[in-house]
């Protein structure tokens, strides 16, 4: 049998073309920072259906909330900073369009990954306690501690369970053939538990390169997700835009100004996607590049 490592290069359409509906999918990245947005614009433009999305939410989470994919959102924000509530997800929370809600703190999210990286059903943690998060999801539950603390008392704590996923999707500045990934901006986020998390995983990256060229000039440490964790890796270069993939690109506040403004009714919405997100993902980047030609000759 030989030990040589397994290609994984695939393609968007394949990665989509896995996917089934009702699947839980964790999307990585924070808010407007690194997300796999390539993937997401596929699943959006796909017949995918009735999805429950686990995010540290920015625009993947708008796109799939107004395409109507989502069946239940687990997220602790949805957020594109410079726009601190991301429209197209304000709307479906306004008309109530996603069946089901489960909003938790950021530190009951990371938990709730580390518990199924680890196969755990939950961890204990003291978030939540005292919280309305608690009001608002009765079925997290508490659990007290079978050691007594100093005073003999039994101490409760939440008990966050684990965010499970069938599939998880992420976007890395650099990958090779077989999987392994690095980030080469300033925050790692929680990309490397997402994986550990899922059940399957698919890396979307900037450029694939050689292996040893995941190190040339940048710490090893910062190679954060490894082939073992991932099914299949994709090349998409300005695959997160319009978030940031720093130092690869920021963020395009030009085109997300545009985006927002196009959030707000049905007609501008329709024009947006028209231009923008019916095509596959060249004829996205293409009318992106057309756009700033036209913003430059204003």
């Amino acid at each position: 049998m030989s030990s040589k490592p397994r290609d994984k290069r695939t393609s968007i359409e394949d990665v989509v073309a896995s996917l089934e509906d009702g699947m839980t999918i964790g999307i990585g990245g924070w808010g407007p920072r690194r997300k796999p947005m390539a993937l997401i614009r596929a699943i959006r433009n796909s017949d995918l259906k009735d999805l429950t999305i686990v995010s540290w939410g920015g625009a993947d989470v708008g796109l799939l909330a107004r395409a109507g994919k989502i069946r239940k959102l687990v997220y602790a924000f949805v957020s594109l900073d410079s726009v601190p509530l991301e429209p197209n997800f304000q709307k479906a929370r306004q008309e109530k369009s996603i069946p089901e809600i489960v909003e938790i703190d950021e530190g009951m999210f990371q938990t709730g990954l580390l518990a199924a990286s680890q196969r755990m059903p939950f961890l204990p943690m003291r978030a939540g306690l005292g919280s309305d998060v608690l009001v608002n999801n009765p079925d997290i539950k508490t659990v007290a501690s079978p050691y007594p603390d100093a005073d003999g008392e039994f101490e409760k704590f939440t008990a966050v369970p684990a965010l499970r996923l069938d599939v998880a999707l992420i976007h890395m500045n650099r990958a090779d053939q077989h999987g392994n990934a690095s980030y080469l901006g300033p925050d790692p986020y929680f990309d490397d538990l997402f994986a550990m998390a899922a059940d399957r995983v698919f890396v979307t990256t900037e450029q694939i390169v050689d292996t040893a060229g995941l190190t040339v000039d940048t710490p090893v440490q910062r190679v954060l997700i490894n082939r073992i964790m991932v099914d299949g890796v994709v090349e998409t270069p300005n695959g997160a835009h319009f978030t940031t993939c720093t130092p690869d690109y920021e963020r395009d506040e030009k085109f997300q100004k545009a985006y927002a403004a196009a959030a707000k009714d049905d007609e501008s919405w329709a024009a947006f996607e028209a231009r923008f997100l019916n095509g596959d993902e060249a004829a996205y980047q293409s009318a992106v590049q057309e756009f700033h030609a036209q913003e430059e000759n204003k």
